[in-house]
């Protein structure tokens, strides 16, 4: 498989120009000017060249809850939003807490064959909240381990679960919520949550990912760690940045007041927040109105950050790029991420100056769940690229 990209204008975390780009079995294998390659090609002139967007943090709902979202439908959701990574919650049913649901969900996405699929176990066998033994039993292919939408409340097994995840060089990603407290307040809940996670692994020395964070105190505490070097990374999730309390849309955690929202910026201007990530998370019409807490994320992310931090001009397009594909690239280990030599040829063409009104008839994903219906934004995805191999295009745009 080999791809010409030409005269485009290429955007990662560290440069941008206007060049082509020739992917040949999978990577990137050259980039300059006046390339000159016989195989297909795309004239990219006027429009930007990114690498395409990871995902730490989504939820596909497969096996168990297909009427919400399945495999097939969270990949073609995923490349319509220029996604060509994500990972996965184990918040199925069965819970993934074993290999047998790792498995069933990798040989799943390597048959719909778009993108790369990594799936989480979670901490908890079953989301229990106290046995971590099945542990001992997963394999390298699993990354991250996370009991996201409940919170480990016990402070021994976390302790104990960070423990386990130092030893078998696991990334452990803490959804910072005691449910207890969040009958009271909800942002005391996340705040006391995360001082936790970030003193255990302040003592154990295991790799904290923190989830969704949402509230100004919680940043604070994690700006706090990693000025002492405690080994943390964390996600913001585009509604909590796009959105605050006076939109009434449940998502856990909620959506916060404009202090909470305004700092989450600041974070991310001064370098404080790795990632952002879009806890996609598909409803069915009718689990939303019985008031389940969600949105679908994926197919609107980057436009509404592009609109809402780009545009508004908080931060480059160079430093969106780090948020959205640098940095959870990173993280996970992945080849991905930049526009260099040597890297998968992943990489996701958009129309910058043009606006477009969401619109969720149009989306892929089977949850429509989302406070941005008709919202207006900036930033069209034309085509996403994997390995070379164009996986989506604009209305057959690129197709042959």
């Amino acid at each position: 498989m080999e791809l010409l990209i030409k005269g485009a204008r290429i955007i990662d975390w560290r440069q941008d120009i206007t060049s082509d780009v020739y992917i040949k079995n999978g990577t990137i294998q050259d980039i300059g000017n006046n390339i000159q390659v016989d195989c297909k090609i795309i004239e990219a002139k006027g429009l930007a060249l990114l690498p395409s967007f990871v995902d730490m943090h989504c939820h596909f709902r497969e096996p168990g809850f297909e009427y919400k979202e399945d495999l097939l439908s969270g990949n073609l959701a995923a490349v319509r939003g220029g996604y060509t990574a994500v990972n996965l919650m184990a918040n199925t049913n069965p819970v993934c807490s074993n290999m047998e649901v790792v498995n069933y969900v990798l040989n799943r996405a390597k048959e719909i064959g778009l993108i790369d699929v990594h799936q989480s176990v979670s901490i908890t066998n079953g989301f229990d909240g106290h046995s971590i033994y099945h542990l001992d039993n997963i394999d390298e292919s699993v990354k991250i381990i996370s009991d996201d939408g409940n919170g480990v409340e016990n402070n021994r097994v976390m302790l104990q679960a960070m423990l386990k995840a130092v030893e078998k060089n696991l990334i452990i990603m803490s959804h910072a919520e005691d449910r207890e407290l969040s009958l009271y307040d909800t942002a005391l809940s996340e705040n006391i949550s995360t001082i936790r996670d970030i003193e255990l692994a302040n003592y154990t020395k295991a790799r904290l990912h923190m989830a969704h964070v949402s509230t100004k105190e919680a940043l604070q505490y994690i700006i706090d760690g990693k000025r002492k070097g405690i080994n943390i990374t964390c996600e913001v999730a585009p509604h909590h940045i796009a959105l605050d309390n006076s939109t009434e849309y449940k998502v856990n955690p909620p959506l916060r007041n404009k202090e909470d929202v305004n700092f989450l910026i600041e974070g991310i201007k001064q370098g404080w927040v790795d990632v952002i990530a879009t806890d996609h998370a598909p409803h069915s019409a009718l689990d939303k109105e019985k008031g389940l807490p969600g949105i679908s994320g994926l197919e609107t992310a980057f436009s509404v950050c592009f609109t809402k931090l780009v545009k508004e001009k908080h931060i480059s397009l160079n430093k969106l790029s780090e948020l959205m594909s640098k940095n959870p690239a990173n993280i996970m280990r992945l080849n991905k991420g930049q526009i260099k030599k040597g890297y998968d040829g992943d990489l996701v063409i958009v129309d910058l100056e043009k606006m477009y009104h969401i619109d969720i008839s149009k989306f892929a994903s089977k949850g429509k769940n989302t406070p941005f219906d008709k919202s207006k934004v900036w930033g069209s995805i034309e085509a996403t690229i994997k390995a070379g191999e164009i996986i989506y295009s604009r209305e057959g745009l690129y197709d042959s």
